[in-house]
């Protein structure tokens, strides 16, 4: 019996549900609708492909759209200007800042530069440090959407033996804080772990977020666990033409795991739509109101 696939468009589609009930409740609540500003630095098609999805998916929550595209040799100060001026603005209540930027501007500074408050990216020192020590914070998507999605597959991760392989700022070390916060029990592995393979067969929960297509075969697998995973790679197909696998070898694991999300359709889908789960908590914390729980 292969494994239940966990359905990232079914669930992106019931969260984006939730947050335009709660997005019109709260606009009633504020007198606007909550802002998010996406700001893009550049001509990267697949940059300006995941903004425009951004932005169709903020509208259609009943939120507003402010887009900010600059060109490949903006300067670090006109950006860092275009980031101050949006912070004072009191129609945006998240500020989104797509990666990567061209090499002449300092990622770390540009970040740092974002408002706590406006962080929908969850990218911020002061935020990421909030959520090591447990406060209320915004996080970044992608390990927000993975946890929803774990807990589609079981009704408590409270306990789970949970393996995190990838320790980057933007997934691994958030989700592996957010796990924590669930009570699981973490792991993070990474390239220098003693027996990888071991490791990852230790997991109830085994997220995997390396970059490495295809990496975690069904031998690394323990029978019945629920496989996250969150890689996205390009690799020629059978026809010569490119197509998308995640970092799991996904047709042998899921033929041993119990959940599984697939690639794509998987992770990736929810992202967005804990963004705009952010929007909605960033605009109702900047008006003094209840954070809604989504």
């Amino acid at each position: 019996m292969g494994a239940k696939i966990l359905d990232g468009k079914l669930i992106a589609d019931e969260l984006r549900a939730k947050v335009a009930t709660e997005a019109l409740s709260l606009s009633a609540k504020l007198g606007r609708r909550p802002g998010l500003a996406a700001v893009l630095v550049g001509e990267d098609p697949a940059s300006h492909a995941y903004v425009k999805s951004k932005q169709k998916a903020t509208n259609e929550a009943g939120m507003v759209s402010f887009e900010h595209r600059l060109p490949e040799n903006t300067s670090e100060k006109d950006l860092l200007a275009l980031i101050a001026k949006l912070n004072a603005d009191n129609a945006v209540d998240g500020i989104l800042v797509q990666l990567p930027l061209p090499k002449q501007i300092d990622t770390a500074r540009v970040i740092e530069a974002v408002d706590p408050a406006k962080d929908v990216d969850g990218f911020h020192p002061m935020n990421a440090g909030k959520l090591s020590t447990g406060l209320p914070s915004l996080v970044p998507g992608t390990p927000l959407g993975c946890i929803i999605m774990a807990k589609k597959a079981h009704a408590s991760l409270a306990g789970l033996d949970a393996v995190v392989v990838g320790r980057s700022n933007i997934v691994g070390k958030p989700l592996a804080q957010l796990l924590i916060a669930e009570s699981a029990t973490v792991t993070i592995a990474h390239s220098k772990t003693k027996d990888l393979k071991e490791a990852c067969r230790r997991a109830d929960l085994l997220c995997v977020a390396i970059g490495k297509p295809e990496f975690v075969k069904a031998d690394w697998v323990k029978p019945g666990a629920t496989v996250i995973d969150v890689g996205i790679n390009r690799v020629p197909g059978a026809d010569g033409k490119n197509k998308l696998v995640g970092d799991v070898a996904y047709e042998e694991v899921s033929k041993v795991a119990g959940w599984i999300t697939p690639v794509p359709g998987g992770v990736g889908r929810i992202t967005v739509a804990c963004l705009l789960v952010n929007t909605l908590r960033a605009a109702a914390a900047r008006g003094g109101l209840a954070v809604p729980n989504l």
